[in-house]
């Protein structure tokens, strides 16, 4: 196949302009033809960038280009499955930012749409696409560690985002917890019931905006297997990002990544190099990994790696998990919508 696909970015923020860049920069079977923004002079920015040629405010204009058959979508949360519908029922294959939405109906009534007009959907579930993790998960689907018995995920953020992000993010287990979500999922498979609680231990803003900054969250799955995710707004070291899973005969763990592997020592002792400080430094390749899978997905005609229920489950365990915190026991995840 020597065909480029030819793909339009929609929302040019953060996310969507890390994916711009890569499509453009680094995934060489893609042709970015357009970028789309209600904020017109930021994607015209990008545009200005990158050699971008056209660039629009409203995507509609681009759900009716014939030649465009892929769209990538990274427009704030509460806008996904509204354009996802959209896009569904122009024909167009997506690549959508996670979490679909932060309620389920919404969820449901987009993959229904997305069903019934046969065009594939693909979540940013970016962890998914990381080496390690990829590695560990084949590690222990191999069998080398014997019957996978407790997996554990480290998941810290440097700092808090702001406030303002806080109040409109869905809480901690909808934002930070989501990809903790998939990832259980990816290494384990089904998850049956889960148990959360947590604290405002760092910033009581956060607890003034109904969230916390602290969480730990076990889960059983259906294969018996017990899981625990640790969570927190705040590790002054950097970005923590750990996963273990315990076997009958071994373990296997994917540990942090360092900004290089240089390790220093003296009369004080051993000092290794610092956390990556931002995610999209610790995960800058799993970024690309991801959008260049889908892109081979559109040119080959295969599923998605992560696909629509992919995306839904993670928001249903999220729920459980904010249902198990406010009600303080164990939720099965049939009491949701699994």
């Amino acid at each position: 196949m020597t065909d480029r696909v030819n793909i339009a970015v929609i929302g040019t923020g953060r996310m969507g302009s890390v994916h711009t860049r890569n499509l453009v920069r680094k995934i060489p079977e893609a042709n970015v033809a357009a970028v789309c923004d209600i904020r017109l002079g930021v994607a015209q920015a990008l545009a200005d960038e990158l050699g971008v040629q056209r660039v629009v405010a409203d995507y509609h204009e681009l759900l009716a280009d014939p030649d465009i058959p892929a769209v990538l979508i990274a427009t704030p949360t509460d806008t996904h499955t509204r354009i996802i519908e959209d896009a569904a029922r122009a024909g167009k294959q997506i690549f959508s930012e996670k979490p679909l939405s932060l309620d389920l109906p919404s969820i449901d009534a987009a993959l229904a749409v997305v069903a019934q007009a046969g065009v594939k959907l693909q979540v940013g579930f970016n962890r998914r696409f990381d080496q390690s993790f990829r590695r560990l998960r084949e590690v222990v689907a191999s069998g080398q560690i014997g019957r996978p018995c407790i997996l554990r995920i480290t998941d810290r953020d440097p700092e808090p985002p702001p406030i303002s992000y806080i109040k409109n993010a869905g809480c901690i287990f909808l934002d930070l917890t989501i990809h903790d979500f998939d990832m259980v999922r990816y290494q384990m498979g089904e998850v049956e019931e889960v148990y959360a609680t947590g604290n405002v231990l760092i910033n009581p803003e956060i607890g003034e905006a109904d969230d916390v900054d602290t969480a730990v969250v076990t889960l059983r799955f259906a294969n018996g297997a017990l899981g625990l995710i640790d969570n927190s707004r705040q590790a002054v070291y950097g970005y923590d990002q750990r996963l273990e899973v315990l076997g009958t005969t071994g373990m296997v763990m994917a540990n942090n990544q360092t900004v290089d592997t240089l390790a220093q020592a003296d009369a004080n002792g051993f000092r290794l190099s610092k956390l990556p400080y931002f995610f999209m430094n610790r995960y800058a390749e799993a970024y690309v990994t991801e959008v260049r899978e889908f892109i081979e997905c559109v040119r080959g005609d295969k599923t998605p790696p992560v696909t629509g229920r992919d995306g839904r489950l993670a928001v249903v365990i999220a729920h459980a998990a904010i249902k198990a915190w406010k009600e303080n026991r164990p939720v099965r995840l049939t009491e949701i919508g699994y």
